[in-house]
């Protein structure tokens, strides 16, 4: 393999590695602010956390509602092909991971489906679970 085409294929591997954490980021962080709610945590109310859950949600959402591919599997892509790879993937990163995962093969349509619900669930999560807008002296003076 030329060293070249070496770079190439770890920047894809990179990026590969930022979007499997921004989707998990996603996905378990749903998952971690309802546990924390149920276990008492404050991490559950953190106001920080949540708005950046909420609005990489909303990028996902509004990338499916214009019908655009993410830009990580652009680049990923693009990166690969010029490493001497083949494309990886011909749609979206999540409909080609769930398709391997669940061999489901689903329209963009129902991808947009899923994504607009799962946000109406993060949105529900605020209502359920309020932010703590406190500032860190007042939370401190309520803790004592």
């Amino acid at each position: 393999m030329n060293p070249a085409y070496s770079k190439y294929l770890l920047a894809a591997d990179l990026i590969l590695l930022i979007h499997f954490l921004f989707v998990a980021f996603v996905v378990f962080g749903f998952i971690f602010i309802w546990i924390g709610y149920f276990t008492k945590q404050k991490f559950a109310r953190n106001a920080k956390f949540r708005i950046c859950h909420i609005l990489a949600m909303g990028i996902v959402l509004c990338e499916s509602l214009i019908g655009m591919i993410c830009p990580f599997t652009e680049w990923e892509n693009h990166l690969r092909v010029r490493g001497g790879q083949n494309q990886v993937y011909e749609t979206s990163f999540m409909k080609e991971w769930i398709h391997k995962i669940m061999f489901f093969n689903f329209s963009e349509l129902t991808f947009v489906i899923m994504y607009s619900l799962f946000f109406a669930l993060i949105l529900l999560t605020f209502w359920v679970i309020p932010l703590d807008l406190r500032k860190p002296a007042e939370r401190q003076s309520a803790n004592k």
